[in-house]
């Protein structure tokens, strides 16, 4: 039997989101035909030049922002791209190499849409959202410049 979904339309599209320790879930399998488009960034191997290979990747989050401006983002994503469902979730803590960090899904009639949505939704969270990455070496460890800055983190925040 099919169970009717409403358009994106007809009302606000289902958006999750989650700042949580690894491992992250698997995600849920959309109920309804369409495009369905999911990434996941994995913790690759690496060597730094002089701490050796890397054993993992540790995130922190300043919370509750986090949760509050992902959600915003994603909402204003979903409803951008007419999706039905935006899935985000986001590991806090250690991440080891070969394990996700982050995993988004992205459910919409049509698989542009996911795609498009999923790659916004990406690029965005790494360059919006407030979690900072700590990369774990063998004899060591770095912070990624590719984090918010905390200024841009505090802008329009309420004191």
């Amino acid at each position: 039997m099919t169970i009717p979904h409403p358009s994106p339309t007809d009302g606000d599209p289902f958006v999750k989101v989650r700042i949580l320790p690894p491992p992250l879930d698997v995600g849920s399998t959309p109920d309804h035909g369409g495009g369905a488009c999911t990434f996941e960034g994995i913790t690759r191997p690496d060597r730094h030049p002089e701490k050796g290979e890397l054993i993992a990747l540790r995130y922190e989050a300043a919370e509750p922002l986090t949760t509050r401006r992902l959600e915003a983002l994603a909402t204003g994503i979903a409803r951008a791209h007419g999706l039905h469902r935006l899935e985000v979730q986001h590991a806090i803590g250690e991440v080891p190499v070969g394990r996700a960090s982050v995993r988004i899904t992205a459910v919409a009639d049509h698989r542009d849409a996911a795609f498009a949505a999923c790659r916004e939704t990406i690029d965005r969270l790494k360059s919006e959202i407030p979690i900072w990455k700590q990369e774990c070496w063998v004899d060591g460890s770095t912070w990624s410049e590719a984090a918010t800055p905390l200024p841009e983190v505090l802008e329009g925040v309420d004191r």
